[in-house]
This record gives C-alpha cells, structure tokens and sequence, in this order.
C-alpha cells in the first residue's frame, strides 16, 4: 500500500493543487495530520478536497482555533487575526466538518497519525530529546506527524533517537529505507506554510510494501497564493514568509 502523507495545508490552495499533481498515480490512500485551515486564503477550497478525497484526518491546532473551538488568548496576533478571519469567512458545513475531526492519534492499516506528538496534539517534536518521549507513547512502529511545519522526523534504533534531516534545498525528493528494527516518527513538511528555509510545498509518500519513506518537495503558483491572501485583508506577513519558508 502506498500513502500519501499531507499536513499543515494552511488553506493555501495553490501549494495543495502543485501537491496533488506531483502526487497524482503515486499513491492509494490519503492521511492528513492536520492544520487543513488558517493563515491562508482558501479554506472552503482546501477543506472541500479533503472532505472528499482523504478519508483519515486528525485535527490541528489551527482548525481548531479557525471554528470557534479554543480560546485565542495563546495565539500571537498574527495567528489570531488569521483565525478569526477564517471564522468569518468558511462555509457553515466545512465548519462543521472541522470540528467532527478526530484529534488524534489516528490509528489506520497499523500506521498512527497525529498532529503534534502522541501524547499532546499541541506538543511541538523540533528535536531528538522531545521525540524521545513521544516514542515511549507510540502504538505502532511508524507515526505520521505535522505541526512544526519541518520537513525529517525521528529514529528510534533502540540506542538513541536520531533526527531523520530534510532533503538537501535543492533535491526534489529524499528517500529513507525503513528498518525493521527501528521506530519512526515522519513528518512530512507542510504543504501550505513551510518553515524549514525550503519555500516548496512538502509531503511525503510510504510504501508499505517496499518500506520506503520518500519526501517530496514542489514549487507552486507562490505569487497566487500570496495576492489572495493580500486581498482577502489577511496580515500581509502570511504572504511575505511564504516566499522564504519561514
């Protein structure tokens, strides 16, 4: 079985559209962990495609926050006024989808996915240490996990955790062969708001069969992106930061 792995979609229909043709005949089934909403100018638009096509999908901190779900108090200013617009402007039924989403872990076909770690959906894994902990909580020897928008993750072989580093900037795709005595923790890199200095959208595809991890990395229309989010009145910041992945 091979899976197309999605996160941090950040209603940015243009990096989902470059996604979705690079991806296309390479896959069988769709996971996504999360942040499908926020900062972005296309929520309906991205949240309409998942709904659709990605059957298992586990809630963000992000769509959360854009339905009317959490207190804002702990979002910076920029993150608050994309949350607040998104309240505003996405359609009552994707409202509704959002806030029906699981929050994790999602355990499908033996694999888990998750937003932030296995133990808290809001826990941000940027290094060895906090993956660490995060591991001794795993289900399955493979997890699926977002939030960081940092495209890697994490070994474990037993001894130590290792950190899994993104593809060198300029290679559109990285493989890593999987051991089976190891554990993963995969992240797949953000599709709509990267910020690992890579302003490409990022996914990642597994083969279960082969037991290969392939992390991908596509251009996509950035300057559309950008005017729409400049439009729709959102903190020209979203738009800026898209063009350096940070």
């Amino acid at each position: 079985m091979r899976y197309l792995i999605l996160s941090d979609i950040h209603a940015n229909w243009e990096a989902l559209e470059a996604v979705i043709a690079e991806s296309a005949g390479r896959y069988d089934r769709i996971f996504c962990c999360g942040d499908l909403i926020g900062y972005g100018a296309d929520p309906d638009r991205v949240v309409a495609w998942v709904r659709e096509h990605c059957p298992y999908v586990v809630r963000g901190n992000h769509d959360r926050a854009s339905v009317g779900m959490d207190d804002l108090e702990w979002f910076n200013p920029v993150a608050r006024a994309a949350a607040l617009w998104t309240q505003q402007h996405i359609a009552p039924e994707h409202a509704d989808y959002i806030r029906g989403l699981p929050k994790g872990p999602l355990l499908v076909d033996g694999l888990q996915v998750v937003h932030g770690s296995p133990f808290d959906e809001d826990e941000y894994l940027m290094a060895a240490g906090e993956a660490g902990q995060a591991f001794s909580y795993l289900e399955s020897r493979i997890a699926f996990f977002g939030h960081t928008h940092v495209q890697g993750g994490f070994i474990w072989n037993h001894a130590r955790v290792e950190t899994i580093l993104q593809p060198a900037y300029r290679s559109d795709c990285g493989v890593l062969e999987i051991d089976s005595e190891c554990a993963y923790l995969l992240n797949p890199g953000s599709v709509g708001q990267p910020r690992d200095g890579d302003p490409r959208a990022g996914f990642l595809i597994f083969d279960s069969d082969a037991q290969m991890a392939s992390y991908f990395r596509v251009p996509y229309d950035l300057e559309g992106a950008q005017k729409k989010i400049r439009e729709a009145g959102l903190p020209p910041i979203l738009a800026d930061r898209l063009t350096v992945g940070r």
